[in-house]
Order: C-alpha cells, then sequence, then structure tokens
C-alpha cells in the first residue's frame, strides 16, 4: 500500500468510514504529527492523506478538550480514532496499513 501524506485534497464529502483503537504515539510514529487543521469543536486531532489514491483522514470525535473542556482527554491521550473516507474499502485499508507497522 502506497501512502502519501502531503496530498493538499480537501475532505468534501467524507465521512466515517471505521474506527481503531491505537495510541495518539503510534500514529504520530506512523503518519507524522496531526497535518490538518481541527475544527476546534468537535475534533482535537486530524490527520488527512491519501492511500493507493483514496483520500483519508484520521480523527478523534467528541472525545477530547475542544469538545468536553475539563472533562475531555488530553490528545496524547486520545485511543479511540475514526477514520474518514469516501468509502469502507479506505477505512479497511487504513487499519491494514496501520496493523502492518
Amino acid at each position: 500500500m502506497k501512502v502519501n501524506m502531503d496530498t493538499k485534497q480537501t475532505p468534501n464529502g467524507t465521512s466515517y468510514q471505521a474506527e481503531i483503537d491505537i495510541a495518539y504515539s503510534e500514529l504520530v510514529i506512523i503518519f507524522g504529527q496531526p497535518n490538518r487543521d481541527n475544527d476546534g469543536y468537535k475534533v482535537d486531532a486530524e490527520w488527512g492523506g491519501e492511500i493507493d489514491g483514496e483520500f483519508f483522514t484520521i480523527y478523534n470525535y467528541k472525545t477530547g478538550k475542544n469538545y468536553l473542556g475539563e472533562e475531555g482527554k488530553e490528545v496524547e491521550n486520545i485511543r479511540e480514532w475514526h477514520i474518514g473516507g469516501y468509502n469502507k474499502k479506505t477505512g479497511k485499508k487504513v487499519i491494514e496499513y496501520i496493523e502492518s507497522f
């Protein structure tokens, strides 16, 4: 699988396709630092890239400080991550890629 994290594509029309339980630090090792601006509301950290030419995002959703305030998790402690894309196949590919590390 070929992963490109330098894509400039905008994720218009993407949606939740899968989720994965993984440490933030592991995602940083695999994909680098989050490379997309968070929305300042429901998302605290987000990566965007392409896997085999298909756009994907990885993001937390309503689990961090942006949404829950003091009760929310620090980004470094989040383990529940959503995978967004245009279809379920993309979500499965991203999970396979992560699990190959």
